[in-house]
């Protein structure tokens, strides 16, 4: 488990920007060190922690550690085999919506690193769904991966421009979803 983090992962962690951390850093309001010999700055999990608690900031992305990820699609086989990939992975906090209503209250909510959207919802498309998080600032860190069997390329360059991050033509092998994942997220792939 990490113990000291960099003010570009307590940003991450803390869902804020790198310079709101920098700037409690320089402020005093949130404590730590400078590596010795450089201008980088360092924060120690517990007083990362205190900050959290006494800011309001949830702490699960600190205690789990683990990539919160939403799965969006009505295809419920699909979802278990996606979810069943993810939590074996390990490295995946996992919660599924089975349309775009559900899905919009539970990014709220929830705030997923990535996002596993179906483009072809029951009751909105994924490219609304992509610009209703792409117009809530607070939601500038979310990725997203849309999943379609559709292939016509304006419609995938149509999902880029809402916001998009990538794109993913079903069916797909699980396991390549997974690695789009993690390079989206800058996590390492676990190859076994």
């Amino acid at each position: 488990m990490k113990t000291v983090f960099t003010t570009g992962e307590a940003a991450k962690i803390c869902k804020v920007s790198q310079q709101t951390i920098i700037r409690c850093f320089d402020s005093g309001q949130l404590k730590g060190f400078r590596v010795p010999g450089s201008r980088f700055r360092r924060i120690p999990r517990d007083i990362l922690y205190k900050f959290m608690k006494d800011n309001g900031i949830p702490t699960d992305a600190l205690e789990s550690g683990k990539r919160k990820a939403l799965i969006v699609d009505d295809d419920v086989e699909l979802v278990e085999l996606i979810r069943d990939a993810l939590v074996a992975d390990g490295r995946f906090e996992v919660r599924v919506a089975n349309n775009g209503f559900d899905a919009g209250m539970m990014v709220k909510e929830y705030h997923p690193d990535i996002i596993v959207l179906d483009v072809m919802l029951p009751d909105i498309n994924g490219k609304e769904v992509c610009q209703r998080v792409r117009s809530d600032t607070a939601l500038d860190d979310v990725k997203i991966i849309c999943i379609s069997g559709m292939v016509e390329a304006a419609k995938i360059d149509d999902l880029r421009e809402s916001g998009a991050n990538d794109f993913l033509q079903k069916p797909f092998e699980v396991e390549k979803l997974v690695d789009r994942m993690c390079l989206l997220l800058d996590v390492e792939p676990s190859h076994t």
